[in-house]
């Protein structure tokens, strides 16, 4: 079992404004040494393809890019069944600090799985799009203005409410 100061640090990294050195400082003299923090790191980091629920390529599923306008083209990962009815409930998934990177994708293809048309912009698409260095997304999400980000997640619910596969009800 890993010890919880691990996770409890890893936490203040991820979600919280801990810079990188520091953290890795941190996790060194809890681990006992720079050796033995690079053994636990890797444990502590996301593997996103293995912690994948529904594969990017199920069967069942439609999913691909699509953009919309909210002041400038904002990228969007859209899932939805392949079969049944052919407008649906749309619901927004709103990604965390690290972009919308491959486990958004996954909850995307969840609620898909569910029933529903399910977009998830990429706040970051006015910044090149989210990177794949989640450290570098933490620094962009945090630069990103609070109107910015309002603005583009109000005009996802107008791009869903009116998507062709959208029966106009949006969540």
């Amino acid at each position: 079992m890993m010890d919880r100061r691990f996770i409890q640090l890893y936490d203040e990294f991820t979600h919280g404004t801990l810079p990188r050195r520091e953290f890795l400082s941190r996790l060194a003299y809890l681990a006992g040494g720079a050796a033995a923090a690079a053994v636990v790191l890797p444990l502590l980091e996301n593997r996103y393809a293995e912690a994948a629920t529904v594969a990017p390529d199920d069967p069942a599923l439609a999913t691909g890019r699509e953009s919309f306008d909210a002041g400038g083209a904002v990228s969007c990962y859209v899932a939805r069944l392949k079969t049944g009815p052919a407008r649906r409930a749309a619901v927004i998934v709103i990604h965390e600090n690290r972009g919308l990177n491959p486990h958004i994708e996954d909850v995307a293809r969840r609620a898909a799985q569910a029933g529903f048309l399910a977009i998830a912009p990429d706040a970051l698409s006015g910044s090149g799009g989210t990177p794949a260095n989640e450290d570098e997304a933490r620094k962009l999400i945090g630069a990103l203005p609070r109107e910015t980000s309002l603005a583009i997640y109000l005009a996802a619910v107008r791009y869903a409410a009116s998507h062709p596969q959208s029966s106009g009800k949006v969540g």
